[in-house]
């Protein structure tokens, strides 16, 4: 039976209650207490007057006995040419004690299935306290089907944690109530105070009143909300802390660089460093940036598919583009068109613009560039209408073929070669086991599963955790995460290379989360921070080339983690705590 819990109603009365609950002041439902144990919950066999060993012997032999005897009985009828409707009393007496025992036995196999029930609902949290914990409002009404069951748990709800108010002023409290009653819009508190942190803090108590929930817990101090205003997110009510761990030192092409990675994975950090440190004693890493252009595609239509067609053979005709280009480039200093590339869907154009963005992202960059030809091209294709800046063939924080084939921000190669020695001491493992490992996870496998850019170990790992250190969009590590990693074995068997391949690292320096106080850190240890005044893009090429030089020790140690056998243990002992969580937390 399918059972919905509902939220409990109002109270209306004595005969909208449940009948089985007239003596309201025996029965209440609470969740038990944390750290209380629950009492034993009762069980079918409680009842009975015997132990149960007894009591299943007496039924047994009772049923087994009578059966035996009313069988005989009934073979010495068939003889006889006896009706075996014409009984006697100790044949009566047999035919209830069968019926009785065969009940009985039914019941008992039964237990552990309906006990089953009893336990999963006890350990669902409901128990029958004293009045003291709720009121009548929890009793169900007279229509409820649950009104069936004797005892008719209300809805599960956890506990509300005390409000911790951070206010300090009776005018704060007016604009909180203010807040709350709808007649100050809690997006427009920065503008109406003038001082960010005053509105974090006033919108945080007034979420709390609203909801009932406390965000104790949730830093609200500590924390420069001037500089998010307009910039990195709307209407703050605290921050997030998330633990930063050091990789390295990575020796990438001579240089070496202390990769900061903010993570809540346990050996995530520990592993990335192993490998940081095989590819340290084997030399270092070399990298090679393919190429340099973020990408932005709007989609346009027209009366007719051969319209849409001469607008295509406009944008790719090379004579077009010196034209094109300056009406692009218009929109920054930085920005400079690459190429423009279209494609067809009936009478829909797609047109994919490509730039490069200097050390921005450049996703606004490119956007705006892009609506400066869309501008232009209107005085000569007056008929084309505009849907979208982007029609999904940019194609921006979702996987696609393009992007991987295409390239999209940093396409970008690294490689090493790794020393059979540290491949045996660091690494624990044998050049042979990596290399047929890679082919039948990294490539068959994920050509098994249908992958799409996913043809490696763990590539987002690395990705995700240097992009939330330094202040990248973390969606863009859907994109970003495309790898393909190969290993073969080199040196007349000896030696491992191992490189990966990464078409679509989508990082900037300026912009966006990177101005923030602590991605700002990061970036300066990686000496990345900012715009490079001698080559504009160059610090974020850097950095792409480091986020897969981190990909490819991630990718290293990992793979030899799985092929020695050891990622299970290993996480079973740096990835689980024996502590108690809710004493830590509180």
């Amino acid at each position: 039976m399918d059972v919905r819990r509902r939220q409990p109603k109002p109270s209306r009365g004595g005969d909208s209650r449940c009948r089985h609950h007239d003596d309201r002041k025996s029965l209440r439902f609470a969740a038990p207490a944390v750290g209380h144990r629950e009492p034993s919950s009762p069980k079918a066999s409680d009842a009975l007057p015997l132990p149960l060993y007894l009591t299943n012997a007496v039924f047994f032999t009772l049923f087994f006995s009578v059966a035996y005897y009313l069988l005989h009985r009934w073979r010495d009828k068939i003889r006889s040419s006896i009706p075996l409707h014409v009984v006697t009393l100790p044949e009566i007496a047999a035919i209830v004690s069968l019926i009785a025992s065969f009940i009985y036995l039914l019941g008992f196999f039964g237990i552990g299935f309906v006990q089953s029930f009893i336990s999963r609902a006890s350990h669902d949290g409901w128990d029958i306290l004293d009045d003291d914990v709720a009121g009548d409002d929890f009793l169900p009404e007279d229509n409820d089907p649950r009104c069936a069951a004797i005892a008719c748990p209300p809805p599960k709800l956890a506990e509300p944690e005390p409000i911790d108010s951070t206010l300090s002023s009776v005018e704060d409290e007016e604009i909180v109530k203010s807040v709350t009653d709808g007649r100050i819009p809690s997006y427009s508190l920065e503008s109406v105070l003038g001082d960010c942190k005053r509105a974090a803090s006033i919108r945080r108590e007034a979420l709390q009143r609203t909801t009932g929930r406390s965000l104790k817990g949730l830093p609200l101090e500590g924390f420069d909300y001037n500089s998010i205003l307009g910039q990195c997110c709307e209407m703050p009510v605290g921050y997030v802390q998330i633990p930063v761990g050091i990789a390295g030192p990575l020796l990438l092409d001579g240089l070496e660089y202390s990769v900061p990675m903010a993570t809540t994975e346990g050996c995530l950090v520990a592993s990335t460093n192993r490998g940081c440190k095989a590819i340290y004693a084997s030399g270092g890493a070399t990298s090679v940036l393919l190429r340099d252009g973020m990408t932005r595609a709007p989609v346009v239509r027209f009366g007719s598919a051969k319209r849409a067609s001469e607008l295509k053979f406009f944008l790719e005709d090379p004579v077009n583009f010196e034209t094109l280009a300056l009406v692009f480039n218009r929109s920054s200093r930085f920005a400079r068109l690459q190429s423009i590339k279209c494609s067809i869907a009936g009478k829909n154009l797609y047109m994919r613009f490509t730039c490069s963005t200097g050390d921005a992202m450049g996703m606004n960059m490119v956007s705006k560039g892009v609506q400066n030809v869309l501008d232009f091209l209107q005085s000569d294709f007056p008929d084309m209408d505009v849907i979208g800046i982007s029609g999904n063939f940019c194609s921006d924080k979702k996987p696609a073929a393009v992007n991987w084939i295409e390239g999209r921000g940093k396409s970008v190669v690294c490689e090493a070669i790794i020393r059979e020695e540290v491949v045996k001491k660091v690494l624990k493992t044998s050049v042979h086991s990596l290399v047929e490992l890679n082919m039948l996870k990294n490539l068959t496998g994920s050509a098994v599963a249908g992958s799409l850019g996913g043809f490696n170990a763990h590539a987002s790992n690395i990705v995700s955790a240097i992009f939330i250190a330094t202040g990248q969009d973390p969606a863009q590590n859907v994109e970003s995460s495309h790898c393909i990693t190969m290993m073969e074995a080199v040196n007349e068997g000896k030696d491992l290379h191992i490189s990966v391949t990464m078409p679509s690292i989508e990082v900037g320096t300026v912009g966006g989360g990177t101005q923030l106080a602590s991605q700002s850190a990061c970036l300066n240890l990686l000496s990345v921070k900012g715009a490079s005044t001698e080559s504009p893009g160059a610090n974020a090429r850097c950095l792409a080339t480091i986020v897969a030089g981190a990909v490819l020790a991630g990718e290293l140690s990992l793979m030899s983690a799985i092929s020695a056998g050891q990622l299970v243990k290993s996480h079973m002992k740096y990835n689980r705590s024996s502590r108690d969580i809710t004493k830590v937390g509180s």
